[in-house]
């Protein structure tokens, strides 16, 4: 089984399709974990729910840490696996990255730049964790239960704060949106690549896969990039949000209470 996953063609892309759906799977799940984020900001989070609660909840319990070297693993994977099927399609087949199945009209973009776009999504991953998981899950592995930001101390699990901090600055703001551009790039293709492997693509489920993968990418490109432009259009106003954005709280309270304040003067002032 082993020398099949390694060694066989098919056996690749089953492992690259079998990564690739799990941290799809991660991303979803990531995504839909931030909007709670602009829910608290709003006073309306669902079913009683705290991002900051969920912050302190996958901090470094060992189910989280679990999860974390899971992921870790299958990204480590995706990678090695994603490099191994390019150099080798290359060397056989010049410029296409993967074979297909069902013949298409004309090829996609992303479909000829997945290894490139791969490379971006990295860069931006490894940003991510510079500004997030290495003040949060790092710090309390660490034994520090604060980060200073800004000159302030943050609670590690005030994830609020951090966020609104993050993006206060323009040029965080600037190098997430592309990292999510490429990210939607990427999944329109991968996610239906990904079907493709496993033998899901035929003349009749070919366009609804396509149709699916750009939903999917829609979907999560929408829900991250929501949360990134609304806490830079909160850091704008002058309406205490700079308590928010500059981190100037020591505890995640006073920043909901500052945003929920922008955001019902906002409401009024539509009305």
């Amino acid at each position: 089984m082993g020398c099949f996953l390694s060694n066989s063609s098919v056996g690749r892309k089953l492992v690259m399709s079998i990564s690739g759906c799990l941290l799809v799977l991660f991303i979803l799940f990531h995504m839909s974990m931030n909007v709670v984020a602009i829910a608290n900001a709003c006073g309306n989070a669902p079913f009683g729910l705290s991002y900051n609660a969920i912050c302190g909840f996958l901090g470094a319990n060992w189910y989280a840490l679990v999860a974390t070297l899971g992921l870790a693993l299958g990204v480590v994977v995706h990678i090695v696996y994603a490099f191994v099927l390019t150099v080798q399609n290359r060397k056989a087949r010049g410029n296409v990255r993967y074979a297909v199945t069902v013949t298409e009209k004309g090829v996609s973009w992303a479909s000829k730049n997945m290894l490139v776009l791969g490379i971006i999504v990295l860069l931006g991953l490894g940003l991510h964790l510079v500004h997030f998981w290495s003040k949060m899950q790092l710090q309390e592995l660490m034994g520090h239960h604060h980060v200073v930001l800004n000159g302030a101390e943050v609670p590690v699990t005030d994830g609020v704060a951090i966020i609104a901090y993050t993006f206060s600055q323009w040029y965080n703001v600037v190098l997430y949106l592309v990292w999510f551009a490429a990210l939607w790039f990427h999944l329109t293709h991968g996610v239906w690549s990904m079907c493709q492997s496993v033998g899901w693509a035929n003349d009749k489920w070919y366009p609804r896969l396509k149709c699916l993968s750009g939903i999917v990418a829609t979907l999560i490109f929408l829900g991250f990039a929501a949360v990134v432009l609304f806490y830079y259009g909160l850091s704008l106003c002058d309406c205490g949000v700079e308590v928010a954005a500059q981190c100037q709280a020591p505890v995640a309270e006073p920043v909901v209470e500052a945003v929920q304040e922008v955001v019902k003067e906002v409401v009024e002032s539509a009305q």
